[in-house]
């Protein structure tokens, strides 16, 4: 018999009860270290008590009005977001699905606004991940992805993840835009370096195509900077955003230039609950924890302690880990066992880690963690590795 909960997800046998900080704490009590974050949600851990303020001072006066009215709240935020990107302008989602959705059409519409009508391809890169909507399995084309539920949308191109010879022949008229995460995530935490951000942004105004960063999961202070594009010195003219903006809170953004935006008029887009007053307060208030002074630099020192603990690690455990690797607080051990098995070695010692791809386990966590929980957190990892070892 079916469950009341459809079954999509193989849920670990764990039920969190409460959160503090960096913690944890299971049903029966006992304290698991979060290095996961909700999949770099919790930005600010949980519990945060800035972000509990701000949701409950609102949360007293209005929840939602929808957005046929003015919704204050928004254009606080989006005047923070813009004087802290390349932005001139921001549409608020409730999720990082809601925002690729946004960046396509948007896309899309700049060059039919324009008159090229054919431009409607989208190239993407393997190893991406965009959301699980239609349009965003079609943008990833993996198998896993988009097996079963076909006719996919179409108007996609799909490259290997640094194939520039291929990405060159593959821009053509009727390319609309590029679409790439500076750093993959769900991929196995894969940075693209410098060169090849400032050559996409190169290609892209040779050719009048939009270049789109998906900063979903790597943005609003992952890696040290407000976005992790600001690493390399190049501006898209789209950029996705979600997770960390709301800090636990249900928040997406697209951010885009004028001239990018250019399409999107009344009528063209929407959301119910985007951009309600509650996501809002607790958005102002993330923003301003991340581009506070100093809050930056610190994550940058953590990041740093953080890696050299690693790779203590993976030179004392040979049959474990191959490799670190990553930027920021968004790391990756690779592996040299299934992901799966570290993971649950990990709940063992009572740390919490996120699978992803290319044999790689991701280390996501809170960016306000303190340093004795970053050895604790490298401490409760060796002695998973420990146990692995021990099974061998």
């Amino acid at each position: 018999m079916i469950p009341s909960v459809l079954p999509t997800y193989a849920r670990a046998k764990l039920n969190f009860v409460k959160g503090e900080g960096s913690w944890l704490i299971e049903e029966g009590g006992d304290r698991y270290l979060d290095l996961g974050a909700g999949i770099a949600v919790n930005a600010l851990g949980h519990a945060n008590p800035d972000l509990i303020g701000a949701l409950t001072a609102q949360a007293h006066k209005l929840w939602h009005v929808s957005n046929l009215y003015e919704i204050p709240g928004q254009k606080v935020l989006a005047d923070k977001l813009v004087e802290a990107s390349f932005a001139d302008t921001v549409f608020f989602t409730n999720s990082g699905t809601e925002a690729a959705e946004l960046a396509i059409k948007m896309s899309r519409k700049y060059h039919y606004d324009r008159g090229d009508t054919d431009r409607v391809e989208i190239i993407t890169f393997s190893g991406c991940f965009h959301g699980r909507s239609t349009g965003a399995i079609a943008a990833s084309g993996a198998e896993k992805m988009v097996k079963g539920f076909g006719p996919l949308m179409p108007g996609f191109v799909h490259l290997d993840f640094g194939d520039h010879d291929a990405l060159r022949a593959a821009v053509t008229e009727k390319t609309a835009a590029i679409l790439i995460e500076p750093v993959q995530g769900e991929g196995g935490i894969r940075p693209v370096p410098d060169q090849c951000l400032k050559g996409l942004r190169d290609l892209c105004d040779e050719t009048g195509t939009l270049l789109i960063f998906d900063e979903v999961q790597c943005g609003v202070g992952r890696t040290g900077k407000f976005f992790a594009h600001e690493w390399a010195g190049v501006t898209p003219d789209i950029c996705m955003s979600a997770k960390g903006i709301g800090g636990g809170f249900p928040l997406g953004a697209v951010l885009a230039t004028e001239d990018a935006a250019s399409g999107m008029v009344v009528g063209t887009h929407g959301s119910t609950y985007g951009g309600n007053p509650l996501a809002m307060a607790v958005g102002i208030k993330m923003v301003d924890v991340v581009t506070g002074n100093g809050f930056l630099d610190d994550v940058n020192r953590k990041a740093g302690l953080l890696r050299q603990k690693l790779e203590g690690l993976t030179d004392a455990h040979p049959d474990i880990f191959d490799s670190v690797r990553g930027v920021g607080l968004m790391l990756g051990l690779k592996c040299k066992v299934a992901p799966a098995d570290l993971v649950a070695a990990g709940y063992d010692a009572h740390v919490i880690t996120v699978p992803a791809a290319d044999n790689v386990v991701r280390l996501l966590p809170p960016l306000n963690i303190t340093d004795e929980d970053i050895a604790e957190g490298v401490a409760r990892l060796d002695a998973a590795a420990m146990a692995l070892e021990a099974k061998a």
